[in-house]
């Protein structure tokens, strides 16, 4: 135990070390000194900085918040804070002075604020993978139409159509090739199933080779997300960099076929499509490849991670796992006998399944929070957010916050039976305000088709597994669990 310590030391030291020469050197550093950080609340704003400390020069308060983040409670560093300052406080982490929220309310304040008050911050690695034109960084009114129009595409019953036969499709195929004498790594069969269903909807790519070299270059692409920022032939920001332009030359192949081919102006059929269709200048084949890019991220993070946490917490959980298949198994059964197919509404009407899959978006905290960079002083409950500074609206103090939930680590789906979770400013799995993850209707739907076929046709013993939260969500073993098909199963 004492050596597992010590490497872990060694490897926060080592992490923090690499991130105090980054943000010393990087361009985007902060060009205020600490001298004049501490000064900031003798401004003529009648507001005062929150309580806090801005930790040792350049390094600030990185050491520990690296040390809590690879702990099993991340949020200890929050936490211990906040018991101290209060929701919100002032610290300086990941070289930047920051103000941190775990307060539901501010946090709702910046996230529906305008781009005159705060924009996007991410670390400088991810802004040049990124790049100028996607969503994740763009603001005003080109954000907003990009934003609008994928959004309403994802709501669309006919693409809810189209995920629900695809999910069907490529969870039947991957499930079809389990046995009962080897584990199953769900985290990795949801990974895959996920990457196809959502490529798919982008540019309506089907599995096959130039899926596989696609999906091969994206592997290579998602490992520069949280690299250093040096661009070196060698390092692996450039390999990733190296790889999203394979990917894009495949991205642009494709839209210049739908464009020789003429675009329909009434269905689109995916994401490129739906941009296409738009008659704006602004929205050029680069643009448009870079941004499909982006959304492929959730294929291989968010969305698998959420069906992956569900299996977790229900095998832990026997009489939420007994109640969740029973359900589905009702709904199977009436569906059989009448000789219906399910479509997505079925799956979305399973109320005791959205509450699991509810339960473990609180639980899981996939993300943990959002960074904004103010652009402009501004006050929020009698707190100055200074000009220049990171916001940090940190979800997960607030998703396990005894006084918001009640047995916050313990996982309890009951606890959102008839409640409305849409107006509560304690649940902000997907994010909020005008950057609001467009694809949240396509998460759950997703989780409650590969939960229905999953607890339908298989019983299953879990292998002892643990939670990495960092730098992402993940188990550490892949989840494995050893299935035996039902005889029960229609």
């Amino acid at each position: 135990m004492m050596e597992m310590i010590s490497s872990l030391r060694i490897i926060v030291f080592v992490t923090v070390i690499l991130f105090c020469i980054i943000f010393l050197y990087s361009k985007t550093k902060t060009k205020t000194n600490f001298s004049s950080l501490r000064s900031i609340p003798s401004l003529k704003n009648s507001c005062q900085l929150p309580l806090g400390t801005l930790g040792w020069p350049f390094v600030g308060e990185t050491i520990e918040f690296i040390s809590c983040a690879y702990s099993d409670r991340p949020e200890s560093f929050m936490d211990s804070r906040r018991r101290m300052y209060g929701k919100v406080f002032k610290s300086h982490i990941f070289g930047t002075p920051t103000i941190v929220s775990t307060d539901a309310e501010v946090s709702r304040f910046v996230l529906q604020s305008d781009a005159k008050a705060f924009v996007p911050f991410y670390p400088k690695s991810l802004t040049e993978l990124m790049g100028k034109s996607s969503i994740l960084l763009i603001n005003g009114s080109l954000q907003r139409k990009i934003h609008g129009l994928i959004g309403s595409f994802f709501k669309s019953p006919h693409l809810k159509d189209q995920i629900t036969r695809d999910m069907q499709n490529y969870v039947q195929q991957s499930m079809d090739k389990w046995r009962d004498d080897q584990p199953i790594y769900i985290q990795d069969e949801t990974k895959n199933i996920a990457f196809q269903v959502l490529v798919k909807a982008l540019i309506s790519l089907n599995p096959g080779e130039e899926m596989e070299l696609l999906k091969k270059q994206f592997q290579e692409f998602i490992l520069g997300l949280m690299s250093l920022p040096v661009k070196v032939p060698g390092s692996q920001l450039y390999r990733s960099l190296q790889a999203k332009k394979r990917m894009v030359k495949i991205i642009h192949k494709i839209i210049q076929s739908k464009r020789d081919s003429g675009i329909s102006s009434t269905v689109s059929k995916d994401v490129v499509d739906v941009l296409l269709n738009d008659a704006s200048e602004l929205l050029t084949n680069d643009l448009i490849a870079d941004n499909t890019i982006d959304m492929m991220i959730p294929g291989e993070d968010s969305v698998p991670v959420l069906m992956t946490l569900a299996i977790k917490y229900l095998s832990d959980c026997p009489a939420a796992l007994h109640q969740l298949t029973d359900e589905n198994m009702k709904l199977k059964s009436i569906k059989a006998q009448n000789g219906e197919p399910l479509i997505w509404s079925d799956y979305l009407s399973l109320h005791f399944t959205q509450s699991v899959i509810t339960e473990t978006l609180r639980m899981g905290n996939i993300i943990i929070g959002v960074m904004r960079k103010a652009m402009k002083d501004i006050e929020i409950k009698g707190y100055l957010i200074p000009k220049g500074w990171c916001f940090f609206a940190y979800f997960r103090s607030v998703h396990l916050d005894e006084n918001h939930y009640d047995w916050p680590y313990q996982f309890n789906p009951w606890r959102w039976q008839d409640k409305d979770i849409i107006s509560s400013y304690n649940f902000t799995p997907f994010g909020g305000g005008q950057r609001l993850c467009p694809g949240l209707d396509l998460a759950r739907l997703e989780a409650s088709i590969f939960l229905h076929h999953f607890v339908t046709n298989f019983r299953w013993v879990a292998e002892d597994d643990t939670i990495v939260n960092f730098p992402t969500v993940r188990m550490k073993k892949r989840m494995p669990v050893w299935v035996k098909r039902r005889e029960d199963s229609y």
